[in-house]
């Protein structure tokens, strides 16, 4: 498009090319001839205009909207999201009661979008919260920070941990719990640029575990996967720790009787270690035979087992009481039931049962504690039916049975036993959140361990599913055998029993302990 001069520079260059003669005048016509042609072609060249002015807005628009993407990407990265409803004290008479001071923790997560979502870390820093207060903490802020990967170094970046700093510092915090696995040396790092103790989700648990231990086996797993985590993680504090003595000459700094063994403190801590963890190994493998014999008694009879297991605060505990009217221990709580707990059951005609209710899983439940725990979960495998309890009022409950299959996966045996899936806690979702658990899990029952609602039906579906003995007799048996027929009705499963002039008539499927007796008795 050619551009025209103002008027008055026209006019000078007019002046001015006169002095040089015809070309100047030449110049001038063919300027104003070109004017003119620009003139008369301007209206048709208005909406070829109008359209590439169009493209250009709609390419600026486009350049725009990217990079008011990546301006934004940029200010998450930069600043650390602060989790809503962290920091809130919950029940202040709780904490009058115990008349103690809590630990005051804050706690930080870093999240990717390749890996998760905002919600999702969210949700996990809660839970973090929740394992940080039943540790007996107080928790005053979450916080979270986007970015690819963590920082090698301090997890969070080294600006991001002085910023840390001076929110610990402001909140008059005690400890950092990082929502993840820390290495040592980015525990070490994140320690000296905050001042304060960090530990992360791994010491948390193992913390927690060593509070609700009760029995002398139980004891033993937690000391076992505490003593395997702090191995790695063991820190000399400088040259007073050390004991490299050994080699000095007399007259040298230390002299005549400070030469050591030639190894530093933190060695001789480390020897310590694993030799206490080769004993706590040994001590655990030695209760093997006291689990086997409980666990014989029940085969010998061929009692069927029902193994129950979930998500940590899901309400096995709970739903195990309902199902057998037992008594045991029940806590809001996350992993407020960490020793095996056996209960017997009874059908509607006699045949006894037991639940099994095991410890509760976690989202990256630490190596440790599942190598530990082992003997515990072997309890699982040897069942002849699993029910998974699920917490319905969960915002993602299939993010918690995703969870628990995990780790059902590394018990050798587990994948093939029957499972059945419970959503329990129906008190306190809708109607309409009853309806869409049943149409996402068309094989699950959902129910309340607090009121009872739709137990009737779960206990009539396990005892569908308990496995029949593998022997079936048809005897006369005298009167005199009333303790066997009373036997045949607890261990096996009764068709009929019939009181005839000469005998009790009974039909039943039995184990083979059972037949070998009914064939003796029978002879006689």
């Amino acid at each position: 498009m050619t551009q025209r001069l103002p008027a008055d520079s026209f006019a000078q260059n007019h002046d001015h090319n006169t002095e040089d003669g015809g070309a100047a005048d030449h110049a001038v016509t063919a300027g104003v001839l070109r004017a003119g042609h620009d003139v008369e072609r301007r209206p048709q060249s208005e909406p070829l205009q109008e359209q590439s002015e169009v493209l250009l807005d709609g390419r600026r628009d486009d350049q725009d909207e990217r990079s008011r993407q990546e301006w934004v990407e940029r200010q998450q990265r930069n600043e650390l999201k602060h989790v809503a409803g962290l920091g809130e004290l919950q029940d202040v008479t709780e904490v009058e009661y115990r008349k103690l001071r809590l630990e005051r923790v804050v706690l930080v997560g870093v999240w990717s979008s390749a890996t998760s979502s905002l919600a999702q870390a969210e949700e996990s820093l809660r839970e973090l919260s929740a394992l940080a207060q039943t540790a007996g903490a107080e928790v005053l802020d979450g916080l979270l920070q986007h970015r690819n990967v963590p920082d090698r170094a301090t997890y969070v970046g080294s600006g991001k941990a002085y910023e840390l700093a001076g929110i610990v510092a402001k909140l008059e915090a005690d400890t950092i719990i990082v929502d993840d696995d820390l290495p040592p040396s980015q525990r070490r790092a994140l320690e000296d640029a905050t001042k304060v103790k960090v530990v992360d989700r791994t010491a948390v648990i193992l913390d927690i575990f060593a509070q609700h231990a009760t029995s002398r086996e139980g004891k033993a797993q937690v000391e076992l996967a505490q003593l395997e985590y702090m191995l790695p993680r063991l820190r000399g504090w400088g040259a007073s720790l050390s004991r490299q003595a050994g080699g000095q000459a007399a007259g040298q700094a230390g002299g005549i009787g400070s030469r050591g063994p030639g190894e530093t403190k933190i060695e001789m801590d480390r020897r310590v270690i694993r030799t206490r963890i080769a004993k706590l190994r040994r001590q655990i493998r030695q209760m093997a035979p006291a689990r086997d014999v409980k666990r014989g008694s029940r085969r010998r009879f061929g009692m069927p087992t029902i193994a129950v297991v979930g998500y940590t605060n899901a309400g096995k505990s709970s739903l195990t009481n309902r199902l057998t009217g037992s008594g045991e221990l029940v806590e809001n709580a996350l992993f407020a039931t960490l020793d095996t707990a056996v209960r017997r059951a009874q059908t509607p005609d006699g045949r006894y049962y037991a639940y099994v209710d095991t410890v509760g899983f976690v989202r990256r439940l630490p190596t440790q504690l599942v190598e530990a725990f082992k003997s515990t979960l072997e309890e699982v495998a040897a069942a002849d039916l699993i029910i998974h309890v699920v917490d319905g009022s969960h915002p993602d409950p299939f993010s918690q049975i995703d969870a628990v299959n995990t780790v059902l996966t590394d018990i050798p045996g587990a994948e093939s036993i029957p499972r059945i899936i419970v959503f329990n806690k129906a008190d306190r979702i809708s109607e309409v959140q009853r309806e869409r658990l049943k149409q996402l899990d068309a094989g699950s029952f959902v129910v309340s361990a607090q009121s009872g609602y739709g137990l009737a039906a779960l206990r009539e579906a396990v005892e569908s599913k308990l496995p029949v003995p593998d022997v079936h007799v048809h005897a006369l048996l005298p009167y005199t055998s009333g303790s066997l027929v009373s036997q045949i009705r607890e261990y096996g499963k009764v068709s009929s029993v019939e009181y005839t002039n000469d005998g009790i008539l009974v039909d039943a499927d039995v184990d083979s302990r059972t037949a070998a007796l009914i064939v003796d008795q029978a002879a006689d």
